[in-house]
């Protein structure tokens, strides 16, 4: 019997009458033959308002105990998900991340899955059972509750369906697909049928909000099939069609695919600058500051060290907006180990990125992009490049700015 891992996000349970809903889809997929396992995120806000509790008690809250409060979100939304496929005359069994034994590292707050012990959902499933599974947490080795970080219940998706080799993992979300950009900054932006796993992963570094980063590289990595999908649509819709609608994630470009020379224009305003000023040019100065910056657990992503000069040179680097102070305070005392001038942290800045894998076959879309940020005045601090993927950074100020003027450039209104 095929198996079907639907994944559902916040706005999907965010209220009894949702998660109602959810129930008669999920049952709709029961009914026509399919397994099915169920992951769910806390009700939309709930998370945020189990944070706002713990800060009120600590500003500062204990990584551990703050995992084990946020976690509860989940356990809730499971309960009543569990509850209303009951109701619905089906058998339905909830688990928690420590039930199920999502076994995680020790990173509180943003720990990564290391292994899925799924026999007991193997068993539930043999017996009739949908099993309902709370997204966005895990256990690690001592026993001790972990999350996966914001998100995070894409990637407990994904690593289910991976685990038990699922025929397809459905993300079911607010949104009815991927779109070429934001429509709520571009009206008319355009939903994407199909798009390659390499573009969605850059699409999703650059600040999609549709996947979480870590769930596109899990399913890439485990060739787990992914669909995005909306949960706003009747739940009463025929499976044949909504089994082809939203979004397709792919293993492979199709020919269509690789006529497409940008698919998106993806941005990320919670981004921060960090500069680290007049550190020596030499040997080892890159490593010096950035390991500190990975053993406290910090993602950094755009990186440029400048021209050395009278053997000084500058360091900068791109993080999230919430780890600036936390990174500004490691590398003063990293300033003071290796002399450097100063540290420099701009919390009013974005990233904005062309996305598309044409880019590998033709040439001059650089040019044609910056062309077109400069004939808006539109200044450009940092650039990064990969195969697929183009990104600036720039002033926060212009961010809707550039990403309609980059839209409209490169075709993106056009039916897709």
């Amino acid at each position: 019997m095929a198996l079907i891992v639907q994944k559902y996000g916040g706005t999907s349970v965010g209220s009894t009458e949702r998660i109602k809903n959810v129930a008669k889809r999920v049952a709709k997929w029961k009914a026509a033959g399919y397994d099915m396992v169920v992951v769910v995120s806390a009700m939309s806000g709930e998370t945020n308002r189990l944070i706002a509790l713990a800060k009120e008690i600590q500003p500062h809250p204990d990584p551990r105990e703050l995992d084990v409060v946020a976690a509860t979100g989940e356990q809730v939304t499971i309960g009543l998900l569990a509850m209303a496929l009951m109701e619905l005359g089906l058998k339905a069994r909830s688990y928690t991340g420590s039930q199920v034994r999502v076994l995680t590292d020790h990173a509180y707050n943003k720990a990564r899955i290391l292994e899925i012990d799924e026999s007991n959902i193997r068993r539930d499933l043999k017996d009739g059972y949908v099993a309902v599974v709370a997204g966005f947490q895990g256990v690690d080795r001592d026993g001790n509750v972990t999350t996966l970080g914001r998100g995070g219940s894409d990637t407990s998706g994904v690593a289910f369906a991976a685990a038990l080799k699922a025929d397809e993992c459905q993300i079911y979300t607010d949104v009815d697909g991927v779109y070429t950009t934001d429509p709520r900054i571009v009206p008319e932006a355009q939903r994407l049928k199909t798009i390659t796993f390499e573009e969605m992963l850059e699409m999703a570094s650059l600040g999609s909000k549709v996947l979480q980063i870590r769930s596109v590289e899990f399913a890439g990595k485990y060739k787990v099939r992914l669909r995005v999908l909306s949960s706003l649509t009747p739940p009463e819709l025929p499976i044949a069609e909504e089994a082809v609608s939203g979004t397709l994630i792919t293993f492979e470009e199709d020919a269509d695919m690789e006529q497409a020379l940008v698919s998106g224009v993806a941005f990320n305003r919670d981004e921060a600058k960090v500069t680290v000023v007049g550190v020596p040019d030499t040997p080892g100065i890159a490593y010096q500051i950035l390991d500190p910056i990975a053993e406290a657990n910090i993602e950094v992503d755009v990186i440029v060290q400048n021209i050395g000069r009278d053997g000084l040179t500058d360091f900068s680097f791109t993080t999230h907006r919430n780890d600036l102070k936390k990174t500004l305070d490691i590398l003063e005392r990293v300033r003071k180990h290796v002399g450097a001038r100063e540290v420099i942290g701009d919390d009013k800045i974005c990233k904005v990125g062309l996305v598309g894998v044409g880019m590998r076959s033709h040439v001059g879309v650089a040019s044609k992009m910056f062309r077109a940020l400069a004939e808006e005045g539109i200044n450009i601090q940092m650039i990064s490049t990969s195969e697929i993927k183009i990104t600036v950074v720039i002033d926060e100020k212009y961010m809707e700015l550039a990403v309609r003027v980059l839209h409209k450039t490169f075709d993106l209104d056009q039916p897709r």
